[in-house]
């Protein structure tokens, strides 16, 4: 059986919706365990030591942040790939930010771990369970926009975006580009908060 005979036999499968359900919580229930046990061993194997006099900005975040720009190039790309009927590039920049998304979420999850202990110093300077509540509001809105990304990715093996329907992948970007934007505002804060005098 060559790739396109199989292509078109993962297509005819995930027409059926009842097929297509199923598919959606079995790659749900597996992007999520992946990011929760790849976050835990983040946190295991986290070497990270809080400061009990100055709060320090983990640096997890900085790899998040980066991360999160991978995620919205990737999405950005895959909706000019479905406009161009470029399928086989679409539904790869799909992939493409599925993991990077389950990576997001493991280092975002880990950051959020090292703040735990910094809630003291982090008063002290300034920085109030608003901010912490914002990153963690952020990392569970997060979770929305992977399971979104993981819908969009089994609607176009199923071959449900063309260059006439591409909405649900052109929003999923903008969902995540909206993402990174309060993200930013959010990483901004926790560094002026990391680099205030004392």
């Amino acid at each position: 059986m060559g790739p396109f005979e199989s292509e078109n036999t993962l297509n005819g499968f995930l027409q059926r919706r009842s097929n297509l359900a199923l598919c959606f919580f079995l790659l749900s229930a597996a992007t999520l365990s992946l990011s929760i046990g790849g976050a835990w061993l983040m946190i295991q194997a986290s070497s990270f030591a809080p400061s009990q006099s100055r709060f320090i900005f983990p640096p997890a975040f900085a790899i998040s942040t980066v991360l999160l720009g991978l995620g919205s190039a990737s999405l950005q790309t895959a909706s000019y790939h479905v406009r161009c009927e470029r399928q086989r590039m679409f539904r790869r920049r799909m992939l493409q930010s599925l993991i990077v998304g389950i990576t997001f979420v493991i280092f975002q999850t880990q950051g959020l771990a090292c703040l735990l202990p910094q809630k003291q110093a982090a008063q002290e300077i300034g920085l109030r369970d608003g901010a912490f509540a914002f990153a963690l509001m952020h990392g569970v809105h997060f979770i929305v926009a992977l399971l979104f990304i993981a819908f969009v990715f089994l609607q176009g093996l199923a071959g449900r975006y063309d260059h006439e329907y591409s909405w649900g992948v052109t929003f999923c970007a903008w969902f995540w580009h909206a993402l990174g934007i309060v993200w930013l505002a959010i990483v901004a804060g926790f560094v002026i908060a990391a680099f205030a005098p004392v």
